[in-house]
């Protein structure tokens, strides 16, 4: 006779265990054109351009756009490297003119954590 489950027990307990079937998810970001433009700096430069994104807002990534013409790679391998420079020079700029309202310098900031975030993971 098989024992039955006590009362602090559930029927599921009570059970042999059975392997279980998992499924396997992957989460990739999906980034727009300007955000995947980033170049992946060497850390010193990432760090750099992260403190002059903080207290100018834009010269950070302004800086990274030569990073481009330099040979630093970025998740845009099918685009031009002009295309690429001139894409960076727009998230400068848009950060430049944004500033006065604040929403600029948060974002500039932003960029400059992901280029030292970007740097760390693949340096």
């Amino acid at each position: 006779m098989e024992p039955s489950p006590k009362d602090g027990e559930s029927a599921a307990a009570a059970e042999p265990s059975r392997p279980s079937s998992g499924v396997v998810v992957q989460v990739r970001e999906k980034k727009g054109p300007l955000r995947a433009a980033i170049p992946y700096m060497p850390f010193p430069v990432a760090v750099i351009c992260l403190f002059l994104n903080t207290f100018v807002p834009g010269l950070g990534t302004f800086v990274s756009a030569f990073t481009v013409l330099c040979g630093a790679r970025t998740d845009l391998p099918d685009r031009h490297m002009c295309c690429v420079f001139w894409l960076n020079i727009a998230a400068a700029l848009i950060q430049i003119l944004t500033a006065i309202v604040m929403v600029g310098w948060i974002m500039s900031i932003f960029w400059g954590m992901d280029m030292v975030i970007l740097a760390s993971k693949y340096s």
